[in-house]
């Protein structure tokens, strides 16, 4: 990497001492009730994937009741900028919209009496889209967010989450915007322990295979769909993924058949594939093809009757990528827990950095704050003590990014 992309000084404390940011640190802590109490109300609105719209309107005009230019593109991301003459360059901070799970009503989202939040996607992302709001309140009473070599984009992103396949990034990426984006910082979920700075890759497929159907008396020996189904995980199952780079494999989803006593005209099955590596990934879907193909002939050749036939469909597809040692928001983030006294790791995760990073765009991923578990299922939940950590952590990360490096010679 070029050595003027590295910040020969990080000056943390100077930045976090100057009396306007002190002030914006300070009101992280003040403001806790109203932070727990918007969250709590954006997560009683449901937002799955491909159903992010009444979340991301009310989103959006919760940013315009701050004071921010929002508007919703046309992938159904809520965009907001600081203000109607804002022109980049820009640093984005972001939050995904969608959930895996959505609450059937209000009541499904609940608080217990020690403030502890709980319910489908109250940890992920309901912190993340209320750090992404308690950001647009601070940022925009701040006098010293003015002069600066960069501006604020605040963004919540939809489909994230399972077969959204990051969406509202790509759309993103690929807009004209794009060009004018310096670095993302991804808040997704609770924890301050890691930075995602390497992003896993994953390819999903959906496995199809069809027959005639029929009795399971009258009409057998005819192909079967789910013998050859089970067949082809089988094969595959047997794929070996130890050692480096660290990968992984898993059938999720089987379905098929009418009736115990009929033979099914059709079976499918959705398979993830992961990988650090993307020409690992390349690797196991070859593996995943050939199993797919040895099933149906063995199938065939088994049969009396009429023939499957199998098709092996990608359904989603992320990829793999790095963020380099040299850039300028590593070395920011690390400076900023080193001030807070956050102990952090890097590590390697899916997340909605995948697509900048896959780009060469800067980008890393983190947690707002707090405490959460059980995501993806009904028992989720979120701690909001200390959350104002996690805010103070970002807030001093983007201040950092919008004034830009200090340059070594």
């Amino acid at each position: 990497m070029a050595a003027n992309l590295v910040p020969a000084a990080v000056p943390v404390a100077d930045i976090a001492q100057a009396r306007g940011v002190r002030e914006c640190l300070q009101w992280f802590t003040h403001e806790k009730q109203w932070i727990n109490e918007i969250q709590l109300d954006l997560c009683r609105i449901p937002a799955p994937t491909f159903l992010e719209q009444p979340r991301a309107e009310w989103m959006a005009a919760q940013l315009r009741g701050i004071g921010w230019k929002s508007h919703i593109d046309r992938a159904g991301n809520v965009v907001a900028f600081l203000n109607e003459k804002s022109h980049g360059p820009y640093v984005a901070l972001t939050a995904h919209l969608d959930t895996v799970l959505a609450p059937r009503t209000k009541d499904d989202i609940t608080v217990g009496p020690d403030g502890i939040l709980h319910g489908p996607g109250v940890s992920d992302n309901g912190s993340g889209l209320a750090a992404v709001l308690a950001m647009a309140r601070v940022i925009k009473a701040s006098p010293e967010m003015e002069d600066l070599s960069a501006e604020p984009l605040l963004i919540g992103n939809v489909g994230e989450e399972g077969e959204g396949n990051l969406t509202g990034m790509r759309w993103l990426c690929k807009s004209d915007l794009a060009r004018d984006i310096q670095t993302f910082l991804v808040l997704d979920g609770a924890s301050t322990e890691h930075i995602t700075t390497r992003a896993l890759g994953s390819r999903r497929f959906e496995v199809t295979i069809t027959g005639p159907g029929g009795h399971s008396w009258s009409d057998y020996g005819v192909g079967n769909p789910v013998h050859a189904l089970g067949r082809a995980v089988a094969l595959f199952s047997e794929a070996r993924v130890n050692g480096s780079p660290r990968s992984s494999f898993n059938v999720g989803l089987i379905d098929g058949g009418t009736s115990i006593n009929s033979i099914p005209s059709l079976a499918r099955a959705k398979v993830d594939i992961r990988s650090e590596s993307n020409e690992k990934m390349e690797e196991l879907v070859a593996l995943l093809n050939a199993a797919v193909e040895r099933a149906q002939e063995q199938e065939n050749q088994r049969a009396t009757g009429g023939k499957v036939t199998a098709k092996v469909k990608e359904i989603g597809a992320r990829p793999a990528a790095e963020l380099g040692e040299q850039i300028p928001v590593l070395a920011y983030i690390r400076a900023v827990d080193a001030y807070l006294g956050i102990r952090s790791r890097l590590d390697c995760s899916s997340t909605d950095a995948n697509i900048p990073l896959s780009l060469g765009i800067p980008a890393i991923s983190i947690g707002s704050g707090g405490h959460g578990g059980g995501a993806h299922t009904l028992k989720e939940w979120y701690n909001p003590e200390g959350r104002d950590l996690g805010l103070k952590r970002i807030f001093l990360t983007l201040s950092l990014l919008l004034r830009g490096p200090r340059t070594a010679e």
